[in-house]
């Protein structure tokens, strides 16, 4: 008799050869928490620790071909979608997240160091907001993108409000917004979840010391391997930040530049009975 398999998550992102971000950082997320993640790359970074130098989008017929292929092979549960690579890839993947709307969509597209690398940044801004946001379960966004993109419909950009501004993006028929690193007046950080009632939750960390990269990708793959693990959108989201702050917490100084998440730093806590790490549990990760 077969075992039951592990939940099965496709994630479209980059590739990414340092594993801060991207493809690489969502497969390890997903791994710790018993998932198995299926990558479609949607474009090549190059640079190191300290900086990406450069970004090159893979033709959209074969982000396409990736997918397709996969998706009708294997019984996959939950979608990801990260850095679309350019406005085509948009377009393709906006297609086939369509044609599986039952499947939980964990949508997070902006990452300014990649966008400043991209020639096209406003046009595929542009078709993320009115492709792809539509159709997420959840858009995970920092409090200074969502305040970049509000920019594209105020009439008054200099007018701040975050919650008008995620109201706007559930009116256009996304059903979660989390907004991350709102700067608190404390010194801490606040992580609001928004949904078409308003405010779903609201969870304030504290800020961790040194400059990290991949944190935002860590939280928004623990998400979508969460729903995949049946949970419900809110208590996702609390154990996912549960778990990326403790990753954050463990980030290794693996190159010279910023520190990279250790998604698996339960596994390296000592275990006096076994061998053999447990998977984490949200009391764990607290």
């Amino acid at each position: 008799m077969q075992n039951q398999i592990s939940p099965l998550i496709l994630s479209f992102g980059t590739s990414d050869p340092v594993g801060a971000t991207g493809l690489y950082a969502d497969m390890a997320s997903f791994a710790a928490m018993g998932c198995h993640g299926l990558p479609v790359v949607t474009s090549i970074l190059t640079g190191d620790t300290s900086q990406i130098d450069s970004i090159h989008p893979i033709e959209a017929d074969l982000v396409d071909e990736q997918a397709r292929t996969v998706l009708e092979d294997m019984p996959v549960i939950s979608i990801k979608v990260g850095h679309v690579g350019s406005v085509e890839n948009a377009t393709v993947i906006a297609e086939i997240v369509s044609d599986y709307p039952e499947m939980p969509l964990v949508l997070d597209p902006f990452n300014t160091t990649i966008s400043e690398q991209t020639t096209e940044a406003e046009d595929l801004e542009l078709s993320v907001r009115e492709l792809l946001i539509p159709q997420a379960s959840l858009l995970l966004i920092s409090a200074i993108e969502l305040s970049r993109l509000a920019e594209s419909w105020k009439d008054n950009p200099e007018q701040e409000d975050q919650t008008a501004d995620a109201m706007t993006l559930i009116d256009s028929g996304c059903e979660y917004v989390l907004v991350t690193g709102t700067a608190c007046a404390t010194g801490e950080v606040a992580n609001t979840l928004f949904n078409e009632s308003g405010i779903v939750r609201r969870d304030v960390w504290p800020r961790i010391p040194g400059s990290h990269s991949g944190a935002g990708s860590t939280l928004s793959a623990a998400i979508a391997a969460l729903l995949a693990n049946g949970l419900e959108v809110p208590e996702a989201v609390l154990e996912a930040q549960e778990f990326t702050q403790a990753a954050v917490s463990h980030a290794q100084q693996l190159g010279m530049g910023k520190l990279i998440p250790d998604r698996f730093f339960w596994a390296r806590e000592s275990q006096p009975e076994t061998s053999v790490a447990p998977l984490p549990s949200s009391k764990d990760l607290s």
